[in-house]
């Protein structure tokens, strides 16, 4: 690894941001590389720039922190957290993220930050931010919308707009008519995550939204086919109608 370590800045506050690059220039081990207000800039001018390290706020607009984290996944950075919580409440995740910084930051925190920095960087494993990203999807389940990242383009999609999902392979084809996205995803760990009132396991590759539910049909002794608004067809096992026939008492 160079000397230098190449950072990038993300916070929505641009006080915060300027503060925190004039802290950064006592250290002339470290280049700025550049800097965004949002998520959305963030997860683009990352994935090109490809800096060693994020300096990332938690709390921003549409993508905090964590999303930003969700959406580069492997290939996010070293991330050093940057926020105004209080520290009890980062305990949860201090083992998991590189570091954190309370604002305002504090010079001699900063310096200590650094030197962690320094000593990991380079030896630092994704599974951790990744087991980060999971617990917090767990408190706060049910999804209310799914990130989805296209090459650098992140979309939103509410998951009120999603007819229905279908596992392929290791990834998820979300169908959120007109347009579908393929997600990095087991579809058993989104079912785990989204509201079971409102979506089911109709059958091993498929959870419907019961929103988009027209009509159940017979197809065979064992398995049924449930028709869509939208005009799709899936295929409903014996085990899905059963958890179907539950859901629509």
């Amino acid at each position: 690894m160079s000397d230098v370590i190449r950072a990038f800045i993300v916070d929505d506050e641009a006080p915060a941001r300027a503060a925190l690059k004039e802290e950064l220039t006592r250290f002339p081990e470290i280049e700025v590389l550049a800097e965004a207000e949002n998520g959305f800039a963030a997860v683009k001018s990352v994935l090109e720039l490809k800096p060693d390290l994020l300096f990332l706020d938690i709390q921003m607009p549409r993508l905090d922190g964590f999303d930003v984290i969700e959406l580069l996944g492997e290939e996010a950075p070293a991330v050093v957290f940057v926020t105004a919580f209080d520290a009890y409440a980062l305990r949860a995740f201090e083992a998991r993220a590189l570091d954190y910084l309370l604002k305002p930051v504090r010079s001699e925190r900063l310096a200590a930050c650094l030197g962690k920095v320094k000593q990991v960087l380079g030896r630092l494993e994704p599974s951790s931010r990744q087991g980060l990203i999971a617990e917090r999807r767990d408190r706060e389940a049910p999804l209310n919308r799914i990130l989805v990242r296209v090459g650098v383009d992140v979309h939103l999609i509410p998951v009120k707009e999603i007819s229905h999902l279908e596992a392929q392979d290791d990834y998820v084809r979300i169908h959120a008519p007109p347009k579908s996205y393929l997600k990095s995803e087991r579809l058993g760990r989104l079912e785990q995550l989204l509201d079971s009132r409102q979506f089911c396991r109709i059958h091993r590759s498929f959870i419907l939204n019961l929103e988009f539910l027209a009509k159940i049909e017979p197809w065979s002794k064992e398995s049924r086919i449930a028709k869509l608004k939208t005009g799709v067809t899936l295929p409903v096992s014996r085990e899905g109608y059963g958890r179907l026939k539950v859901l629509l008492r």
